[in-house]
C-alpha cells in the first residue's frame, strides 16, 4: 500500500489531502477482473471511522454543442440503511435484521450554460455485503436549471426496480413503472470502491445513468453493453461500451484499495461529451463541518465559496 494511503488509515489522520494524476493502463486478458475482495486489509479502518471521503473534480461537459467548464464532487460514506423503508436509520441499534450497511455515493455536477446554470445530484445506496444483498437498493437523481427541474428514483421492490420519474418536460412527464433488476450504470462507481471484481464483464444488460438520461432525454430502459477492464499495477480502467447507443464510458481508478476514482470520460460517437479529472480528496465528518469557521475546507477542496 502506498505511504499516503497508510497514513490515511492511521487513527491520528483527521484530514489528508491528495493530488490527482493520470497514468496509461494496459488491457488484461482475463474475463473477470482480478481485484481484491471486501476482505481487504484496512477496509473497515477506511470506511467505518465516522468520516466520509470527499473528492473534487474539474468537469468539462459538452452542452448545446459547446464545451462548458464546471466542477463535480463525489462524496462516499457508509451508512446504516433500512431494507424495508430504504432510508437512513435514525436508531440502527433497534432495527434488527432490517438494518443493512450501505456505501452511499452523492455525486454532484455544477456547470453554467450562458446566462443560466445547471445543478445535478445523484445518490446511490449499494450494500457493502454484495454477497448477501447483491443489488443496489435505491438511487435518486435530481436536476435543476432555469427551464425547470426533474427527479427520478429507483427502489428495489420484490426483485424489481420501481422507477418513479417526475419532470418539467412533457415527453418525460410523471411516470411510475417497474424494470428488471439489471445492473445500473449509476452503481458502477460504488462497485469499483467496494471491489472492482463485483462488476461483471462481457455483455450485460445495463440501465444508463440518470444524468445521461436527463441530458439526452433518452427513454430509460435496459441496454446491451460490453464491460471490460484494462488493468495495470497502479491505475486501472473500467470501460463500458453500449452496443446500440453511441456511448462509451471510461472510469479510471486506483488498482489497489481504496480504489479512488481518478477520472472518467463519457463519449458519444467517439466525441468526448464529459470529462472529469480528480483535483483533491479529503476525509472528514463533513456533516459536522457546517460553521463559517469550516469554510477553509472548501478552499482545501478547491471549491468556490
Amino acid at each position: 500500500m502506498p505511504n499516503a494511503l497508510r497514513t490515511l488509515a492511521a487513527p491520528v489522520a483527521l484530514l489528508i489531502v491528495f493530488s490527482g494524476w493520470n497514468c496509461q493502463t494496459q488491457e488484461g486478458s482475463s474475463q473477470y477482473a482480478n481485484f481484491a475482495s471486501l476482505t481487504t486489509d484496512g477496509f473497515a479502518d477506511y470506511w467505518y471511522r465516522g468520516e466520509g471521503e470527499i473528492s473534487t473534480y474539474e468537469l468539462d461537459i459538452n452542452r448545446y454543442g459547446e464545451e462548458r467548464q464546471g466542477h463535480a464532487v463525489l462524496v462516499f460514506v457508509t451508512e446504516d440503511f433500512s431494507r424495508s423503508k430504504q432510508v437512513k436509520l435514525d436508531q440502527p441499534d433497534q432495527t434488527g435484521k432490517d438494518k443493512v450497511s450501505v456505501l452511499k455515493l452523492n455525486a454532484l455536477w455544477k456547470f453554467t450554460t450562458g446566462i443560466y446554470d445547471y445543478s445535478m445530484m445523484n445518490s446511490v445506496f449499494t450494500p457493502v455485503d454484495l454477497k448477501k444483498d447483491p443489488q443496489t437498493l435505491k438511487t435518486t437523481s435530481s436536476s435543476q436549471d432555469w427551464c425547470g427541474h426533474t427527479f427520478l428514483q429507483y427502489n428495489l421492490e420484490d426483485e424489481q426496480y420501481r422507477l418513479r420519474q417526475f419532470s418539467y418536460f412533457e415527453q418525460e412527464g410523471d411516470s411510475d413503472r417497474y424494470l428488471e433488476t439489471d445492473l445500473l450504470e449509476d452503481e458502477l462507481w460504488n462497485r469499483l470502491r467496494l471491489g472492482p471484481g463485483s462488476i461483471p464483464t462481457g455483455e450485460v444488460d445495463l440501465i444508463p445513468g440518470s444524468f445521461f438520461s436527463r441530458l439526452s432525454h433518452e427513454p430509460i430502459k435496459p441496454r446491451r453493453a460490453r464491460i471490460r477492464f484494462n488493468e495495470n499495477e497502479a491505475n486501472s480502467q473500467c470501460i463500458v461500451e453500449y452496443l446500440h447507443l453511441p456511448r462509451t464510458i471510461r472510469i479510471q481508478f486506483e488498482t489497489n484499495f481504496p480504489h479512488r476514482i481518478l477520472s472518467w470520460t463519457e463519449e458519444n460517437n467517439q466525441q468526448v461529451m464529459v470529462r472529469a479529472s480528480l483535483q483533491r480528496t479529503i476525509k472528514s465528518p463533513y456533516w459536522t463541518r457546517h460553521d463559517n469557521d469550516d469554510l477553509f475546507l472548501r478552499d482545501t477542496l478547491g471549491l468556490p465559496n
